[in-house]
């Protein structure tokens, strides 16, 4: 069988050589023939220039593409999916967190019949704060989405060409991989792994990204937020009913008195609060739709050593030049 790696790449010109050497090192026991497929996504630093001394150093097994600028994890994903041509496809971060000595046990699995290896993480080492929110943000997104999203399952996993394909074929803009990777079923396994410290470099994972990846998976696979705005209003309907009531049967029975002023400001700010929250969410699945009726492409070539990923109507690929 033929296997393709694919390795989405920003900024990581620190470990990108000595994550293939480790990468090599492994493939080269196992009874396969291997690619492998590295993206680099507009990176700033020496990163394209590790990359084709790789190139050059291993023509036949190495392929790589460079986007115009940084498009994002999601669309370099995408473009590794597009030029793998392997029977089974798998995902790694540059940085060594992902340990490839797991690739032979994801190929062993994959040969039981299993279109999807995932390798589950554990959190050991991860700050406890970090930890507790991640699992509380999971237990709370898994009531909402119509797919499920499992705590410590990322992208580093193994695709059968079935699962490939029917990855490639979805044309939506706004990617979240983790609920694409659910929604497409097929026979899933799943094993645990102990998590790696990153080799070199920086996390590109701050708390601003975090917080906006959080929001995407939330909204991504359902409208049940909207659902919520229409029961959220209903309910302050009913609430401002019974308080207009209570308001008129006070004054009957006891005369017209002045209102809490301290009250009237609360309500007054908590509602307009309230009422923002909702034209955010709002706006943020009109702005998904806007993005959506755009169709453009999902990411530009600057520069390969191989072809250009293959076009679909949503997104289209154009390359300056070829080496």
């Amino acid at each position: 069988m033929k296997l393709s790696v694919v390795v989405p790449c920003y900024n990581e010109e620190a470990v990108i050589g000595r994550f293939d050497a480790t990468v090599r090192t492994v493939l080269d026991e196992l009874a396969v023939t291997y690619e492998l497929c590295y993206v680099d996504d507009g990176s700033s630093d020496g990163t394209l220039h590790r990359l084709r001394s790789i190139a050059q150093q291993h023509t036949t097994t190495t392929r790589y593409l460079s986007f115009s600028r940084n498009f994002g994890k999601e669309s370099a994903m995408l473009a590794g999916l597009r030029e793998a041509g392997g029977d089974a496809v798998i995902i790694m971060d540059a940085d060594l967190q992902h340990p490839p000595e797991l690739i032979e046990k994801m190929l062993d699995l994959y040969q039981l019949g299993h279109d999807q290896v995932v390798a589950k993480r554990s959190r050991d080492g991860d700050k406890p704060l970090r930890t507790t929110l991640s699992r509380l943000y999971y237990r709370a997104v898994n009531k909402w989405v119509d797919v499920e999203l499992t705590d410590g399952v990322g992208d580093f996993r193994l695709l059968s060409r079935t699962a490939v394909d029917a990855l490639t074929s979805l044309p939506e803009c706004n990617r979240f991989s983790k609920g694409l990777f659910s929604w497409i079923g097929f026979d899933t396994v799943t094993f645990d792994y102990r998590n790696a410290a990153r080799e070199a470099g920086e996390s590109k994972w701050r708390f601003g990204a975090l917080l906006n990846y959080g929001i995407d998976g939330m909204i991504s696979f359902n409208c049940r937020p909207l659902r919520l705005a229409i029961h959220a209003g209903l309910s302050l309907a009913a609430l401002a009913t019974a308080y207009t009531l209570w308001i008129i049967g006070a004054a009957v029975v006891g005369g017209v008195t002045a209102p809490g002023y301290v009250t009237l400001v609360a309500i007054v700010v908590g509602l307009g609060g309230l009422q923002m929250v909702m034209l955010g969410l709002i706006g943020e699945y009109i702005g998904r739709i806007y993005y959506e009726s755009k169709r453009r492409p999902h990411f530009l070539v600057k520069e390969t050593n191989g072809t250009v990923p293959k076009e679909t109507p949503t997104a289209r690929s154009v390359i300056g030049k070829t080496h």
